[in-house]
């Protein structure tokens, strides 16, 4: 009886781990949490003299340049790294909207770094990034998502499944954990306004 239930019980913590996160595939560019719970920023590889996000230049998906300066005048930037073959990380996309326009005047912003619109020559998909833009319009995800260039390479090797979610300053250094899996919108609050709590502290 004891092994039924030990048996029930891995099945279960494997069941959630799979509906809450996606592997990324090998030959994707892929922080590194281990677990669905946050992850030391040591986690994150930050650059020496640098955050994360401190030098960059890439796109957003309508092809406009952004760099580092996408992070000025905000308190706390969340990125949230996905995936367009990640069913969690679409699920969990339209709360995220919802989260980015309540918070928008709490000096917070949410952007998306997409983690498989490259081919495996590091160029970019067309057809893949068609199909990111389709789901950030079905699903109301109207922040800002990033198009990886070679300056988020580095990052995105660290990314072993998606999404993971990480917060940065608007100097592009790294505030707090890293998250591995998605989360209800409550859930994402109560993290963002523990964090806001302890920058106004």
């Amino acid at each position: 009886m004891k092994r039924k239930t030990a048996a029930a019980l891995a099945a279960a913590l494997g069941l959630s781990l799979l509906l809450s996160a996606c592997a990324q595939p090998e030959s994707a560019p892929s922080l590194t949490p281990s677990t669905d719970t946050a992850q030391p920023s040591a986690s994150t590889g930050a650059q020496s003299g640098g955050g994360i996000l401190s030098a960059f230049s890439a796109e957003d998906l309508e092809g406009n340049a952004l760099d580092q300066s996408v992070l000025e005048g905000h308190t706390l930037t969340m990125v949230n790294v996905w995936a367009t073959f990640c069913t969690p990380c679409i699920s969990e996309m339209p709360e995220l909207g919802e989260l980015a326009e309540e918070y928008a005047d709490k000096g917070v912003q949410i952007v998306g770094l997409i983690s498989d619109v490259l081919d495996s020559d590091g160029s970019v998909s067309e057809t893949q990034l068609d199909t990111a833009r389709e789901i950030v319009s079905s699903t109301g995800a109207n922040y800002t998502h990033i198009v990886p260039s070679a300056d988020l390479y580095g990052l995105l090797y660290q990314i072993t499944s998606v999404p993971t979610t990480f917060f940065v300053d608007e100097t592009g250094a790294q505030v707090g954990y890293a998250y591995l899996g998605a989360r209800d919108k409550d859930e994402w609050k109560a993290i963002l306004d523990e964090m806001l709590a302890e920058a106004d502290a």
